[in-house]
């Protein structure tokens, strides 16, 4: 007996057995087989169309999110907006309340610069009516020129050439602007 040639009792027996085991897959095994690729073949199916809806969930998804984020930067705008244009409104108030308070400052140094002045000239006026009564008072016989001191200035005085009294500035004290009659 060869492998290439086989005997005609093999043949039998083979057959007889293939067919024993075709009959015994065939009523128990290719049932199993048929219905466990049957399964998977249904959950591959319902994979692919998981998948697919997940796909479009995913793409409205995104563009929902694309309207998210473009009505997020049109919100962001708008508050920008907003607040440039409450922050120009607080600037223009604050400008707004410090030229009220400089104008008010401005009136008040004015109301205190007027009294003063009246002041003044009212201390002015005083003194000149004082003066004038002291001159008065005094004999008209002397011609001469009051004393001149050693140094030409006493208690804020200064005395030009001739001896008349002037204001200590300091052009006078230079002489740089003496007095009417020295001119």
């Amino acid at each position: 007996m060869s492998l290439v040639t086989p005997d005609f009792g093999l043949i039998v027996w083979m057959t007889l057995i293939f067919g024993i085991v075709f009959l015994v897959l065939a009523k128990w095994g290719f049932p199993m087989i048929t219905s466990s690729v049957r399964e998977r073949a249904e959950k591959i199916n319902a994979s692919i169309k998981a998948a697919k809806e997940a796909e479009e969930s995913l793409k409205k998804l995104e563009a929902r999110q694309a309207e998210m984020i473009a009505e997020a930067r049109r919100q962001q705008a708008q508050i920008l907006k907003e607040a440039s244009a409450s922050a120009g409104a607080i600037i223009a108030k604050a400008q707004s309340d410090a030229r009220e308070e400089a104008e008010k400052i401005l009136a008040q140094a004015r109301d205190r610069i007027a009294a003063e002045k009246e002041s003044a000239l009212a201390d002015i006026r005083n003194e000149v009516a004082m003066l004038s009564v002291s001159i008065a008072e005094k004999d008209n016989t002397v011609a001469e020129a009051p004393p001149r001191p050693a140094n030409r200035r006493i208690s804020g005085l200064s005395y030009c050439r001739k001896g008349a009294p002037q204001r200590a500035f300091r052009a006078v004290q230079q002489q740089r602007f003496p007095c009417f009659d020295c001119r």
